[in-house]
């Protein structure tokens, strides 16, 4: 896990790299897309549903943090794509935050205004995947020292075994 540390905004990007054994790319890429399996996994969803507004589709997702702080929430469009790059095949997902007029910040919950994400993901030439993630967002507000902490070392690593755990058990609900 490298966390980056741009001067200008003060804020932390992220950039992951990292196996997942027995996930194939495609079940990993399936697994990422499906919303629902999401709540079903990832603790730290509140809310989360996908919603058309103006032909776009639209992602409202709201994640629980710790106490004392307030919950934050994001809305975002995103894509997922198969592509062949000679001869292999690579799952790319891109996601980006969008100000949706219908989609009006609630009170108590701190809005994320800038949010973007890339997620690479091919074979490891076994069973599993690598996987590639870049990730940044301006949670606002005053976030403490020891949750920026938490995040680079505990959280994403984290994240990466939930999504593992997922994956297995997304093959035997399907």
């Amino acid at each position: 896990l490298l966390a980056l540390f741009p001067q200008q905004s003060g804020l932390y990007e992220y950039k992951i790299f990292g196996g997942l054994a027995d996930c194939p790319p495609k079940l990993c890429a399936d697994v990422y897309m499906d919303l629902d399996f999401r709540k079903e996994w990832d603790q730290y969803v509140k809310e989360l549903y996908e919603e058309t507004y103006d032909g776009e589709k639209v992602i409202y997702w709201e994640v629980k943090y710790p106490f004392p702080l307030s919950n934050r929430d994001y809305v975002y469009i995103r894509e997922c794509r198969e592509m062949d790059v000679d001869g292999r095949k690579i799952w790319v997902v891109l996601a980006k935050s969008v100000a949706v007029p219908q989609c009006p910040e609630k009170p108590g919950i701190i809005r994320v205004k800038s949010y973007k994400q890339s997620l690479v993901i091919e074979s490891d030439g076994k069973a599993g995947s690598k996987v590639y993630m870049y990730y940044f967002d301006n949670p606002g507000g005053m976030i403490p020292s020891w949750l920026v902490n938490w995040a680079a070392k505990s959280g994403v690593p984290a994240f990466l075994k939930d999504i593992q755990k997922a994956c297995l058990n997304y093959s035997k609900s399907t």
